[in-house]
């Protein structure tokens, strides 16, 4: 029989990536008794997730006299999310920050937090998240090997591009607008009567240069970060999505905490969210302030429902069950 190599690769990858995961759990568990719960974050050192996960596990070391912390790897230190994903549902994982895409094969009720225009502000979303929709959607992870903690942002997503201001989606007709490589957001894309392009993050800067694609779609950090308001300098805010980031703990952990210590790792998590999203706000806000000090022109759009009223397409296409129809109702219902 023959062999796939992108899949023998995987398998060695993720057979490197459980043998040194072997060793940090027998290191973590024979630290004066205590145990050390590991956890990946594909996130560098300082990046507002990783800091909010070691703020849990300083909660914890608190709450516990010392019995229960964390270890966080960031940087894909233990590999690559889908990677270590499929390791912290067997077990090999405490602990995983993850994006929500990476989740969406997995349970696809996880796609409905990236539904273009769900979310009115960052308010509504961080509300709608934080509550009984939010909790429901994590709640589907569990008979995946996942107990969902809790939400972080990832911010929201706005268009930028070479060209000229977008105000209406006719200004975006034509325009080749790089994607990652995901069915909903080529859709919403598309939807616009841009062309999507999917693309690796590291190739965006060039490809703008170069003309390749005449646009992309990001957060203000990424922005940043990815230096592609040199070649793009037309940053409109659309805000079309708020896709957030998600804790997660392996199950396999999980129910071998007592009941005490379930709920303690729960309230701690919960409350590195709002460490986490101060963090992120005075991350955003210096990223916009530094930019438009470097000459990037910022606008809002002028016709928002008319974006809103072309996402139709997207919705009838991602939102088909029972289920997924009443919390884009719930979520639509929190909106003010």
């Amino acid at each position: 029989m023959r062999r796939d190599p992108h899949r023998q690769k995987g398998l060695t990858r993720r057979a490197a990536a459980l043998s040194g995961l072997s060793a940090l759990g027998l290191a973590a568990c024979q630290r004066d008794g205590a145990r050390t719960l590991l956890s990946s974050d594909t996130h560098p050192a300082g990046y507002p997730t990783v800091e909010a996960v070691q703020e849990m596990g300083r909660l914890l070391l608190e709450r516990t006299s010392g019995r229960l912390g964390i270890r966080v790897y960031a940087g894909g230190q233990l590999g690559a999310e889908r990677d270590t994903l499929e390791i912290t549902t067997f077990g090999g994982l405490d602990l995983n920050r993850v994006f929500m895409s990476p989740l969406n094969s997995i349970e696809p009720d996880t796609t409905i937090p990236s539904l273009p225009f769900l979310f009115q502000s960052k308010d509504h979303m961080r509300r709608a998240l934080d509550g009984a929709p939010g909790r429901a959607i994590l709640d589907r992870l569990e008979p995946h090997g996942l107990v969902g903690l809790c939400y972080y942002d990832s911010g929201e997503r706005s268009f930028y591009n070479t060209r000229q201001p977008i105000y209406t989606p006719a200004d975006m007709k034509g325009m080749k607008i790089r994607t990652p490589n995901s069915d909903m957001t080529v859709a919403i894309i598309n939807a616009t009567g841009a062309n999507a392009t999917p693309m690796d993050l590291g190739e965006v800067y060039q490809s703008l240069v170069q003309g390749v694609i005449d646009g992309a779609e990001n957060n203000w950090p990424s922005y940043e970060s990815g230096r592609h308001f040199e070649a793009a300098p037309y940053f409109s805010l659309t805000r079309h999505t708020m896709t957030p980031e998600v804790l997660l703990m392996s199950k396999a952990r999980w129910d071998k905490l007592s009941s005490a210590d379930r709920d303690l790792v729960m309230a701690c998590a919960q409350e590195s969210v709002p460490f986490m999203r101060r963090l992120w706000d005075a991350r955003v806000d210096g990223a916009r302030e530094r930019l438009l000090a470097e000459g990037v022109k910022e606008n809002e759009v002028t016709d928002r429902e008319a974006f809103v009223k072309l996402m139709q397409p997207v919705y009838d296409q991602f939102v088909v069950t029972p289920f997924q129809k009443k919390l884009v109702a719930d979520i639509g219902a929190m909106a003010t």
